[in-house]
């Protein structure tokens, strides 16, 4: 018998616990890939404490450190290798059989407890031991950095024995050589490595090595400082990150050292006005190893859908989603980053309005969004949000558009929901000097009843809500239709006929002389009401719209209201009624309030009056 074999130790890994391999092999993720990024960050973590040795002992330790990736398919092997600090039998014995394996069970008893496995933030703590969800056996040969130092080989079949003996290794390091399952065949397979560690060591700080050559970028752009980056390096770093993306339309470096360590680069995409805020689009890692890109628990959620990483080396990554939600110290990290978004944002207002004004567009359902699920984000933006005007400038802030709002015009607010169906009623507003803002993004409904409620003096009000008093001709421009004959005025005769009218299909008229002698009549729906009917559709509930909400403006100074009052006058009621209805329909369509039935009615009254007009004209002839 050899010396070796004298030397051979057998024994159970714990005998204190149930074998907890079949549940590591067969329950434990959906994402068995996880192991490399254990071993690797394992082996990473061995060069680390090496460096760190030999600085204070002022040994000679060299500096061509490096992970290696071997895949051998006809042995089905793939092998870890580095050149750290190194075990002895009794480091293994410790680290190995005991700590290691503590950490494991302790682990794998979280899974099986777990709800809901899956909320596991990145799968961190099984270390080692991973390697057995896709070997059947796995071996360490080790040779520890001290002097003198014996090698040793340890190996275990998936059960919870090993066997521990001495081994002649000629260079200092460790080298995890897993006997690939059957089942996990896809690993005995060069790209589908290099697909692994690009995605989870991509950013190590060692040169990861596979088949000799490196896959890793070891200095990522969130380590440098950022006054050394210029802005194409920031670009392509995104690119790298987000292949298919567009350029961003800025960023954030982040550089934190108090009260906790956080590094990274937030980007900020080219939104959609509509974007989705149920899925984080920032990658996290830890000491620069990927640990998930979905992972809501740290990120404020109206700042999901920015992207970029962020490397948070303090945060508990062994505990549940919900354990870290209560976590003071995510609390703080998502202050920071609302506080570091939010400076970013004025700064970029401030310093070129001209420019920011075209980020603006891009950005401005993010910002809406933040200010209504973040009160200090609110209070650091709220000055510099701008809306789309009417105004000449293009766009504006609401301070701004209140110096310029007449006094009359008190803390009335105007708006337009559609540039193009409410044109007649922006018209209208902006020829007696009324500046009407453009608010047709989905979340702007929210918006603004959200900005009333931080700010009950203002009133947000739809140019088709309500006719403003500088709309309203004073002087009554009908007064040269009085007839001698007649007791009732104009207006008295109009009001009479059209509610007649309308009054049975439950629409309200009103009779105005507005100082738009073009518009015949207009469509005003209560603001209040419209609202609710909204909020009501978003809810899931779908109220149909009913004309008892409307009130039909009739103007009575336009050029169809005096004819219709002349028509009145002559006994022409049919003809009058035909053209009054028709100004209802104008009014309807242009405030889209057509079904199929009123579009057919609509489309015979006008053929009517073309008859009628066609008549006319023969007669003149």
């Amino acid at each position: 018998m050899s010396e070796q074999q004298e030397k051979i130790e057998q024994g159970n890994i714990s005998i204190h616990t149930e074998n907890i391999f079949p549940i590591i092999k067969k329950w434990l993720y959906s994402e068995h890939d996880i192991f490399l990024r254990e071993l690797v960050a394992n082996a990473v973590d061995a060069i680390h404490k090496l460096k760190q040795i030999g600085t204070v002992e002022g040994l000679q330790i060299g500096d061509d450190f490096a992970v290696e990736i071997e895949m051998d398919k006809a042995a089905g092997t793939v092998t870890v290798r580095d050149n750290g600090i190194g075990m002895t039998a009794d480091e293994i014995r410790r680290y190995i059989n005991q700590i290691a394996f503590s950490s494991a069970k302790e682990f794998v008893s979280r899974f099986r407890d777990a709800a809901d496995p899956n909320q596991l933030i990145g799968h961190f703590g099984l270390g080692f031991y991973s390697a057995f969800m896709v070997a059947d056996k796995v071996e360490i040969r080790s040779l520890s950095y001290q002097e003198g130092a014996e090698g040793a080989h340890w190996v275990c079949d998936g059960s919870t024995r090993y066997e521990l003996r001495p081994f002649a290794k000629a260079d200092r390091g460790t080298e995890v050589i897993l006997h690939i399952a059957k089942e996990s065949s896809e690993f005995l397979d060069q790209e589908r490595l290099r697909q692994v560690l690009k995605r989870y060591c991509n950013f190590l700080p060692v040169p990861i090595r596979l088949g000799g050559e490196v896959v890793n970028d070891c200095a990522p752009l969130w380590c440098r400082t950022p006054s050394e980056i210029s802005e194409e390096e920031y670009r392509q770093f995104y690119r790298k990150l987000y292949p298919l993306a567009e350029d961003p339309l800025f960023w954030i470096h982040l550089n934190v050292d108090f009260p906790f360590n956080l590094r990274g680069i937030i980007y900020f995409p080219r939104l959609n006005n509509e974007f989705d805020v149920t899925k984080s689009h920032i990658k996290l890692f830890c000491n620069q190893v990927f640990v998930t890109d979905n992972c809501p628990e740290l990120i404020p959620e109206f700042l999901l859908p920015l992207q970029g990483c962020l490397d948070a080396p303090d945060l508990p990554l062994n505990v549940s989603r919900s354990y870290l939600q209560k976590e003071p110290q995510v609390r703080k990290i998502r202050e920071v980053l609302a506080g570091r978004v939010a400076a970013r944002i004025v700064e970029l207002a401030k310093k070129d309005r001209e420019s920011f004004v075209d980020v603006w567009e891009m950005i401005h359902t993010f910002v809406k969004f933040g200010m209504m699920q973040d009160d200090k984000f609110r209070s650091r933006v709220e000055d510099i949000v701008l809306f789309r005007t009417t105004h000449e400038s293009g766009h504006t802030t609401l301070k701004d558009y209140r110096e310029r709002a007449s006094k009359d015009q008190g803390d009335k607010i105007f708006y337009a929901t559609d540039e193009v169906g409410q044109a007649s009623y922006v018209r209208l507003f902006n020829s007696q000097g009324r500046e009407v803002l453009i608010l047709d993004a989905m979340i702007d409904s929210h918006f603004i009843q959200f900005l009333e409620m931080k700010n009950p003096s203002l009133r947000f009000i739809r140019v088709d809500a309500e006719v403003d008093a500088s709309l309203v001709d004073e002087e009554d421009k009908a007064a040269d239709l009085v007839s001698a004959d007649s007791e009732k005025s104009p207006r008295e005769l109009l009001n009479e006929f059209a509610t007649g009218l309308f009054g049975k299909e439950g629409v309200r008229v009103r009779v105005e002389s507005l100082k738009d002698e073009q518009l015949p009549g207009l469509l005003l729906v209560d603001e209040r009401l419209r609202r609710f009917r909204e909020m009501t559709r978003l809810s899931g509930r779908d109220l149909p719209d009913g004309d008892d909400e409307k009130t039909f403006l009739v103007n009575i100074g336009s050029r169809a209201g005096k004819r219709i009052v002349e028509l009145l006058r002559s006994g022409r009621r049919d003809t009058a009624e035909l053209a009054l209805r028709h100004v209802y329909d104008l009014a309807c369509l242009s405030g889209q309030a057509f079904d199929r039935e009123r579009m057919e009615a609509f489309l015979q009254r006008s053929a009517r009056l073309l008859e009628l007009v066609g008549a006319a004209e023969t007669e003149e002839g």
